[in-house]
């Protein structure tokens, strides 16, 4: 069960404090209410554990820590335009979720002479979702650039209130479909946590196998995706076709392209028998060795290759300062992977990849995709060695109001937490990896020609449809 600590308004400060200076670090936080009241929580993580501490917010107000974790801004931006939190500290606390007509309202203030601003989107020449870019340059050098996104904020969060746990699984598995594992495994393991349950060895197996096959096909999209952001055609079809092979692969084994529909909130929804089983291993098989080729002719690209290093750099402070999570904070050097302290799932001993020289650009987040892509398929072989029962769980632990479920997404660490109104879902909160790593990539802009945005925009390919939930 996760541990819960009440903190008292005066303290909340301190105990933030405290925990960084500690080791911990800032992994979320979220608006909620206690006996009716509002109160704010947030989310600490350290090496092997995580922990809610909480504050009530007398009148809707509770003191900011963006000073002393600047990954909570936009947790505290969505908080006040959602729930009307207000948080004393935090100036200017520009708009998030509402769009604000007013430029000034949301955007960072930038002047001086030959500044101008660029806008782009958030209708895009792509079939991609809603999303504006506003870029303030001179010439063609950005100096800031301002995401502005939640153009189909669809509160999935609200809808799920009130819901049993099972049937809202479904709110959270809809939040973006190419991250529809993760977010629901995420989900289940705060229901799980919160019930005191535990999952068997064979749940856990048969999630993690999902959750591999969820990390391939975004791996080789992603991969495809920078090939097209310097105009390299025929990478960007060679990794499409495989990352469709993959899906297909999906569809076959699952019944789904995306993998809906295999994880269930208190048991097992995806199982193969043992000739299944044999036929997905042998089809990963032949798909890895289809991609070595594919990514052994992206190494004597010049024109690739010339494009990449020292383009987008996020160095490893920042990404700790911002809270980056995933690949884009792992190719700057910050050697964290939620899969290495992953009781509930079977990556019993797993080693996170590391990079030779962790340049924190584009070409490092390519390479170490490509390193993580491998890592995955090994993995699969592995785990699909025996046929995947579906497993089931076991009692035994303490019951909490409150669980917390954290997984490694293809993008990186996403976090969700469930708090239960009896057997029905009263808060449930799902602050994905894209939702951490958007700010990191505004910073990774700053600095660079406009024209390198959509490669170094590819390099973290981050969803919209995760913040937009």
């Amino acid at each position: 069960m996760t541990a819960v600590a009440r903190v008292d308004p005066g303290a909340w400060r301190s105990t933030v404090a405290d925990a960084l200076a500690a080791g911990e670090r800032f992994a979320g936080a979220w608006a909620s209410r206690d006996g009716g009241e509002p109160c704010w929580r947030a989310l600490l993580a350290s090496t092997h554990t995580v922990r809610v501490v909480w504050t009530p917010a007398p009148d809707g107000v509770a003191d900011s820590i963006v000073d002393l974790a600047p990954a909570a801004d936009w947790d505290e931006r969505e908080a006040h335009d959602l729930h009307g939190l207000r948080f004393p500290g935090h100036e200017p606390l520009r708009a998030l979720v509402t769009h604000t007509p007013d430029p000034a309202g949301w955007m960072t203030p930038v002047s001086g002479d030959g500044v101008h601003q660029v806008a782009v989107g958030p209708i895009h020449a792509g079939v991609i979702e809603s999303g504006h870019f506003r870029f303030h340059v001179v010439g063609e050098r950005i100096l800031a650039m301002d995401p502005r996104l939640f153009y189909k904020h669809r509160g999935l969060e609200r809808a799920a209130e009130g819901a049993s746990c099972e049937r809202a699984i479904a709110h959270v598995q809809r939040a973006c479909a190419a991250c529809a594992v993760a977010n629901t495994v995420a989900y289940a393991h705060a229901v799980e946590d919160a019930a005191g349950l535990r999952p068997d060895r064979e749940l856990r197996t048969a999630r993690t196998v999902l959750l591999e096959l969820e990390r391939v096909y975004n791996h080789l999209h992603d991969i495809g995706a920078i090939c097209a952001g310097v105009g390299l055609a025929a990478g960007t079809m060679a990794f499409a076709a495989l990352k469709d092979r993959a899906q297909e692969i999906n569809a076959r084994a699952f019944g789904h392209r995306f993998l809906f529909g295999t994880v269930a909130a208190g048991g097992a929804a995806a199982a193969l028998d043992g000739a299944r089983t044999e036929t997905l291993r042998d089809q990963l098989g032949a798909l890895r060795a289809d991609v070595v080729p594919a990514w052994r002719e992206l190494g004597f690209s010049g024109s690739l290759q010339a494009r990449l290093g020292g383009v987008g750099v996020l160095t490893r402070e920042d990404a700790l300062r911002l809270g980056a999570v995933g690949p884009a904070a792992r190719a700057c050097g910050v050697r964290e992977d939620v899969r290495s302290v992953s009781p509930r799932l079977a990556y019993d001993g797993f080693t996170p990849a590391t990079l030779a020289a962790a340049a924190g650009d584009v070409a490092a987040r390519l390479e170490l995709r490509a390193l993580e892509l491998e890592a995955s398929f090994e993995l699969l072989t592995a785990l699909l060695g025996r046929p995947l029962a579906g497993g089931c769980l076991a009692g035994g632990g303490d019951r909490g109001e409150i669980g917390v479920g954290r997984v490694e997404s293809p993008r990186g660490a996403t976090a969700c937490v469930v708090e239960l109104d009896g057997d029905r879902v009263g808060r449930v909160h799902l602050r994905t990896a894209s939702y951490a790593n958007w700010p990191a990539l505004a910073h990774a802009t700053a600095g660079n020609l406009v024209p390198d945005f959509p490669l170094i925009n590819k390099s973290f390919e981050l969803c919209y449809a995760c913040v937009d939930r």
